[in-house]
């Protein structure tokens, strides 16, 4: 016989810095990312590599990264070949979707430490031959503009049922609901200040592992985010829609960024030899029309909260991705959520959105916003292309007595 186990803890949290589009990190796959944070998640964690039983990875666009992305990751990082590998397509929920499915293997005794997160290089996804090109495997023709695709947009940032845009979407969410070009720019100020804030009182490097580049020859080491924005803050209001040239309240400003960055957290059954940061006390997971996406927070989080027994009241932090401002907007007037509880380190508008990793990365941050402040529970959510939304609820108050529960055959 052994023990249920009621929930499982999370024993390390690290992310890396999040690079800008073509930036300091653009030279690095989504697997070699992967592997700092990887690394540095199972070093301070104190669990040994060798009870690592499995790796799952959230990544969205794995065109040309090769084989097993995964996989690659966890042997760059020096885990034994032992290990098993999965990555998970999830779109921008991929990296929270690790955490829940090594959750679910961990209270059904599948495994016993596993790393979770998700990683993505934007920068490096390639232009691919589409469907029409004759040359398919190889294209030559001198213009691409009619065979061609790219990955990046294609198969992350659009809505394949609708065939539109994300920010198409955003920019039809604002206009229902009435949210101004005004106020989506002061909410990305918001998170760009916060941002600053937290960088500035290097409160993130709590949960940034270094990352090597190599620049020029030389090995540069990259420890903070690249926001595009964060150094000139009066351009926000001067930028033009993107989605809605006429009339759009959209822009790069107000949305978040396309970015390169990996995140892990490494989860376990209880061990009184550790130093458990945190449990997963509740996870959830919904879906609307597709065109409703930015929305599908909302149901998620009160689906959540439902399951976990508390009233919103009860969650001392929220960490909701900001895909775009008016999505995080919608969700908090929606729900009537105290602002400031809510991204107090910034989010996805001024730290940027590797889509594959996001999810991973907000749960990341969250737990180590809740540290800082000495704070017990928090909710990480995130919407989905598609109409979906995954969400962790996360509680700091761990101990043996509750860790485990009946006895099962």
């Amino acid at each position: 016989m052994r023990p249920l186990i009621n929930y499982s803890c999370v024993y390390g949290a690290i992310r890396t810095p999040i690079g800008r589009f073509h930036g300091s990190l653009s030279s690095l796959s989504a697997p070699d990312l992967a592997s700092f944070a990887i690394g540095e998640a199972l070093r301070r964690s104190g669990v040994p590599k060798e009870k690592i039983s499995d790796v799952i990875m959230g990544n969205v666009l794995p065109a040309g990264i090769g084989q097993a992305p995964a996989r690659q990751a966890m042997l760059k990082a020096g885990l034994p070949d032992s290990v098993h590998a999965m990555g998970v397509s999830k779109v921008c929920g991929s990296g929270l979707m690790a955490v829940i499915l090594a959750d679910d293997l961990v209270r059904l005794h599948e495994s016993g430490f596993i790393v979770a997160g998700g990683m993505e290089s934007m920068s490096r996804a390639p232009c691919m031959c589409g469907p029409d090109c004759e040359q398919n495997s190889l294209c030559e023709q001198d213009s691409h503009k009619e065979c061609c695709m790219e990955h990046m947009v294609h198969d992350g940032l659009w809505d394949s049922f609708n065939d539109m845009h994300m920010g198409e979407i955003a920019e039809l969410l604002a206009r229902k609901e009435g949210y101004s070009r005004e106020v989506q720019d002061e909410f990305a100020m918001q998170s760009f200040t916060r941002a600053r804030n937290a960088q500035e009182r290097c409160r993130f490097s709590a949960e940034i592992v270094p990352v090597e580049v190599v620049m020029n020859d030389e090995i540069k080491i990259v420890d903070k985010d690249e926001s595009p924005f964060a150094n000139d803050l009066s351009r926000l209001n001067q930028l033009r829609p993107v989605f809605d040239k006429e009339n759009g309240t959209v822009t790069a400003g107000n949305a978040s960024s396309i970015s390169d960055g990996a995140a892990a957290l490494v989860l376990g059954e209880f061990d009184e030899n550790l130093n458990p940061m945190a449990r997963i006390a509740a996870k959830a997971s919904v879906s609307r029309p597709p065109d409703q996406f930015p929305l599908a927070s909302v149901d998620c989080i009160v689906s959540l909260l439902d399951h976990w027994g508390m009233q919103k009241n009860d969650i001392d932090l929220f960490e909701i991705n900001e895909a775009f401002s008016v999505t995080t907007l919608a969700v908090c007037d929606k729900l009537g959520l105290d602002n400031s509880r809510v991204n107090v380190s910034g989010g996805a508008v001024a730290l940027g959105h590797p889509i594959g990793a996001s999810g991973a990365r907000i749960l990341v941050t969250l737990l180590h916003d809740l540290i800082e402040r000495d704070l017990k529970r928090g909710v990480a959510v995130i919407c989905i292309g598609g109409g979906e939304a995954v969400a962790v609820g996360i509680e700091r108050d761990v101990s043996w007595s509750d860790a485990f529960g009946l006895w099962a055959f």
